[in-house]
Formats: structure tokens, sequence, C-alpha cells
């Protein structure tokens, strides 16, 4: 608990209502997605400008006290955990558009702007945001750049970190950073900008970002094929990829199937079910496109990788069938799986993850394993349900046990072990798997630099001295 003192202090800097010390706020701002942990902040303040953010760093520095920036807190990894007594720094009222340049195609905003406001600003100029995720109604758009959010549209437009034309932070010395400035081209030595990205907290608060935007796609169409096995999967995706410029690509088990189906009431896409599915969207720029795809579609069942498809004849039924896919994370959150996020080239997943699934199979014979991800730029989801008979606390063990042996895949086929959720609490024992130990000790001495105190979201990616 802190002191009435610094409580005081604290009040000065944000006002008395925006300092929260009840425990439902301690709950609710003191936890992302993940379920290990219990949420133990000592205050919850919610700043309303950068110089606040500056003055509330500062106050920490002085006293030792250890923050953790919160955004919408969706991630999966206990990035945004507050467990130890820390201050959690809520950037929620930091959500408004600063400035928006039709010219240069971007738009500054504050760091707490929700996702999907954004993506619907971008509509508005007719222009386009192609981040894109299950959480894009709660996620904000400065958790997605401490993290280097990808999603669906990554095998078209590629990770956060692409969109990202400028930066403002306040580092955990408590310097505010003005990094490039929305320039496209800036040749001036190193550039900070990218540090920040993907630092999950541990180096400063991103309170403003200058997001580049582009123009917005044709009409898309969508595609569901169920596929005969894992490796025909890339052979469908080799297939496309050769004739047709895809937005997406991703893939399901038919356990995912039959979860979402049951449990949020969705159509099955057709009859015959597969042991995976396969869900592509494109352009349709003009009918050669559609009547191509149609083609390949053909070519693919008669070489036997595709068992059956369906080719969305609207927006609504494109909608329906994305459901299927998006709807994944959302049906599996009430079993409390155990995720793996990991990532491996394109060409090496068939050897990966038949590999990966004889292992799980082998460890847990009796559990629910569930597969998802995007399989057009490497990434898959190892989910693992927890048995109802089985306590949170031995399901994790058993989890973590055999993850180590998931990390000793992922460093044979030198993939990584969060390809899009960050590491947080939950993967930073695993970082040695797709991190040197030279790497991890620049890692540590860049935070060194930019967080003195070690003060920012301590714990989280990586120790701020070797264990």
């Amino acid at each position: 608990m802190l002191s009435p003192s610094i409580l005081k202090q604290l009040v000065t800097i944000v006002g008395e209502d925006r300092l929260l010390l009840a425990a439902e706020d301690f709950q609710h701002y003191g936890l992302d997605r993940t379920t290990v942990w219990q949420a133990n902040p000592c205050a919850v303040v919610l700043p309303g400008s950068i110089k606040e953010v500056q003055q509330i760093v500062l106050l920490a520095k002085e006293l030792n006290l250890a923050i953790v920036p919160s955004g919408g807190r969706t991630g999966l990894s206990g990035g945004a955990v507050a467990k130890d007594g820390e201050i959690v720094v809520a950037l929620d009222r930091l959500n408004n558009i600063q400035e928006f340049n039709p010219l240069d195609r971007t738009v500054t905003v504050g760091a707490g702007m929700i996702t999907e406001n954004l993506q619907n600003f971008a509509v508005d100029q007719g222009l386009f945001y192609p981040v894109d995720f299950a959480s894009t109604g709660s996620s904000q758009i400065g958790g997605n750049i401490a993290t280097n959010a990808g999603g669906i549209n990554v095998i078209r437009y590629g990770m956060t970190r692409q969109w990202v034309a400028g930066l403002t932070v306040v580092t955990g010395a408590g310097d505010v950073l003005e990094l490039n400035q929305g320039l496209m081209k800036n040749n001036t030595g190193y550039d900070f900008r990218h540090l920040f990205i993907g630092s999950e907290g541990t180096l400063g608060l991103i309170c403003e970002a200058t997001i580049q935007l582009t123009r917005a796609p044709e009409e898309t169409v969508v595609m569901v094929l169920g596929i005969d096995d894992f490796p025909a999967i890339l052979d469908v995706l080799q297939a496309f990829t050769s004739k047709i410029d895809l937005t997406a690509f991703e893939f399901f088990s038919q356990l995912a199937l039959d979860k979402v189906v049951a449990h949020q009431g969705h159509a099955i896409p057709f009859d015959t079910k597969a042991p995976f599915y396969a869900l592509l969207e494109f352009e349709i720029k003009d009918r050669e496109v559609l009547e191509l795809a149609m083609s390949l579609f053909e070519h693919c069942a008669e070489q036997g990788w595709v068992l059956d498809g369906v080719v969305s004849q609207s927006l609504s039924q494109a909608s329906a069938l994305w459901k299927l896919r998006e709807d994944i994370s959302e049906t599996l959150w009430e079993f409390q799986p155990y995720k793996n996020d990991i990532s491996v080239r394109v060409s090496r997943m068939p050897d990966f993850l038949d590999e990966v699934n004889k292992l799980v199979e082998q460890r847990y014979p009796d559990f629910e394993i569930v597969w998802y991800g995007h399989i057009g730029d490497g990434n898959l989801h190892l989910n693992i349900l927890r048995p109802v008979h089985l306590s949170n606390d031995d399901f994790v063990a058993q989890c973590g046990a055999v993850s180590n042996e998931v990390g000793q895949l992922v460093a044979k086929y030198e993939g990584s072990v969060s390809a899009e959720h960050g590491v947080g609490l939950l993967k930073k024992d695993y970082l040695h798997y797709s991190r040197s130990a030279s790497e991890i000790s620049l890692m540590r001495a860049v935070k060194a630099v930019f967080d003195p105190n070690g003060i920012l979201n301590p714990g989280k990616l990586i120790s701020a001295k070797q264990d």
C-alpha cells in the first residue's frame, strides 16, 4: 500500500477521480487475458496527457516504484499483469485523434485509441488500416505497438511495425522522445522507434503514435476449404499464392470448428468433415480473378488436397465464414486454454507440426488440443484445453513442463516462441529458445539505457539481471 503522501502526489498529477484504489479496479486494470496470476497492484492511475505520464514516471523513478503500462489488456502472455504491488498506468484517456494528413496518409493518435476506432476512421477517409485481429474492439494502439501485433492480414500487409511512422514515448528515465515524426525516409542513424515496437513496455510508455494508412482494398471474396492433411495446406497455399495476391490465409482444425459451431451457433461451411480447414481471402479486381481462383480450387481438388469448399457469394456470407476463424479464441476462452503462440518458416511447418503433434499427443493423451493460426505467415496457435477435473495450478504445471520441449523443437526449426502476442511473464523462461545468450545480454543493456532504475514492467520479457 502506498503512503498517504505518495497518494497525494499522484492525485496532484492526475486528479482525485483518476486515482483508483478499489479492489474491483485492481482486478480490472491489473490483469490481461492470461489466467495464471492474481492482480495485486498498489494503485491505478489514468493520466490524461503526455505531461502527466512523464510526471508519474519521474515520481516512480524518484521513489523506486514499479510501473505496469496498461492498454486494452487483451494480451495472452501476462505482459500487462501487475502482481507485485506495481502502479498500473492505464492509458485509456489518451484516445484522441491528434492530426490527420491526407497527403501523407498518416494519422496521429493517442496510445489509448481502440484499434477498431482507428480502422473506422481510416474507412471514413477512404483509406485502410490493415492490422486486424479478433480483439480489435477492445485492444488499444499503444498495446498493439508494444507487442508488435499481427493478425489476419500479415501475409499481405505485414505486422504493426510496418505501419508505425512515428512515436512519442516516455522512457524509464522520464525523458519524452519524439521518434521519426512520421517521416517516410530518415537515414540519420539509429531508429529508436523500432526498439519500442515490441518492447512490451519495458523501455518506455508509448503515449502517441503516427500511423501510416493505405489504399482501401477492392471487394474481397472468402473461400473456406476442407483440407486432407497438414502438408496439403501448404500445397494449397503455394498453388494460390503463385497466381493470386492473397490478403489472408488462415487455418483451423476440425476440433476448432466443432467448438465454434457448438458454442457460437455458427453454421458449418459444408457437410464434408476434414482434418483441417483453410480460409483464403483475396481481392476481386475483375471477373478473371474469381475465375482463376475457381480453377485453382478445382486443381487442388484434383490433386486430392481439398475435400470440399465454399466461396462467399455476398458480404454477409463472407462475414459468416470469417467468424468460423475469428471466434475461435473467444470460444476457447471458457476452457482456460494454455496457449503456445509459435512460428517457423512456412516451408518448415509440416515437419515442425508433425513433431509437435506427436509430442503433445504423447504428453497429453487425455487433453483436447486445438490448432489454428495464420498459416500464411508461419504462425501456429497451439491451445491445450484444461480438463474440468484438473486444477488450474496442476494444469499450468503440466503444460509448462511440456512447453520446454516445445521450445526445444522451436529452436531446432529456428523459429520463435512468440509470433505475435509478446513474451511477457508467460514465455520469459523460454526466450533462450529463440534468442542467443548474446542477444539477451544486449537486450538487458538496452533496457538499462532507457530504464536505468528498472521500474518499467519489471519481470516481463527479460530480467533486469542475468538469472
